[in-house]
């Protein structure tokens, strides 16, 4: 049970990650792999300043500011240079791995003696409900802190989605969608759609680096090396979280999102579980990946088979 509730914890943690690559891959149909410099960059400022002593709140805001930065970079080489949306990705992800060297200043940094947003969560449980106190859950004995760490991360994540769905229905947002679906017909109608990429990559990149700076106080450290395969795993959240959705609603698919997220964590504890060689959860999330392309497809045709039969 308590690799269940840790593993719902790191799905809610990584559903922002999984809600970026949904802005720059689905908004906007920009292709960016800034995500794995912007995760570790997220992670690599909320450990620095919050080993400085910086309010771990603080400290996050500020990572989730500086990945918007990150994305804005890959924007303005977009759309100022020309420059094609992949290379403009690796350009500023190449150039972030030595940012995050300078801003640790080494290749790790624990945070495990530190004060982070989940030792108040943890201080919070041992106040109000005793010392390492467990509760029976379905007939498993689980940690209490555990429980409400994962609620304060389900509620984040709430919250947050909530605030999404509700910007992309404002004019802005609305502004955005429209440049992704149709670019001529917005600047048509006088919208600076090269704004609206560089914010819309700005806001992508700002909740992978959130992400980041969550996760490296969850498990309590940051390490330089951390953003490698995220891309792939938060495209694999949002493929996953479209094939749940059958209806293109903007709301349903920020909900599939988060729900692919977890799931997709699901099936990467299930496989450990069963006793995967860590080495290989790389090439596991590769598969699973594949499989969240082709099934729908897949099922789709064979509808359409049963359906002519």
């Amino acid at each position: 049970m308590a690799l269940l509730i840790g593993s719902l914890t790191i799905g809610l943690i990584l559903t922002l990650l999984a809600l970026g690559i949904f802005i720059s891959f689905r908004i906007f149909d920009f292709s960016d792999i800034t995500a794995e410099g912007s995760f570790t960059f997220g992670a690599a400022l909320a450990a620095s300043l919050i080993v400085m002593g910086m309010n771990p709140l603080l400290a996050s805001a500020i990572a989730f500011l500086g990945g918007c930065l990150a994305g804005a970079i890959t924007g303005i080489l977009h759309t100022r240079f020309k420059i094609n949306p992949l290379l403009a990705g690796i350009l500023v992800m190449t150039a972030l791995y030595s940012v995050n060297l300078h801003v640790m200043g080494k290749s790790n940094i624990p945070l495990l003696s530190k004060t982070t947003v989940f030792t108040w969560i943890e201080n919070f449980s041992d106040k109000t409900f005793g010392v390492q106190k467990t509760v029976n859950l379905i007939g498993w004995q689980v940690d209490v802190k555990d429980l409400w760490i994962l609620l304060f991360c389900f509620l984040i994540i709430t919250i947050i989605s909530i605030i999404l769905w509700w910007f992309f229905k404002t004019h802005i947002g609305t502004a955005m969608r429209a440049t992704g679906d149709n670019d001529q017909m917005i600047r048509a109608l006088g919208v600076n759609t090269k704004i609206m990429i560089v914010l819309g990559i700005a806001l992508s990149n700002g909740f992978i680096a959130l992400s980041g700076a969550f996760l490296a106080q969850y498990q309590g450290f940051a390490d330089v090396q951390m953003g490698i395969g995220m891309l792939v795993w938060g495209l694999a959240s949002v493929i996953i979280g479209e094939a749940l959705i059958s209806e293109p609603n903007l709301g349903l698919l920020i909900a599939g999102t988060v729900m692919g997220s977890v799931l997709f964590r699901l099936l990467v504890a299930i496989a450990l579980s069963w006793g995967m060689n860590p080495n290989d959860l790389k090439l596991i999330t590769a598969l699973f990946v594949f499989i969240a392309l082709v099934l729908p497809a897949l099922m789709k045709n064979k509808r359409k088979i049963s359906l002519k039969n």
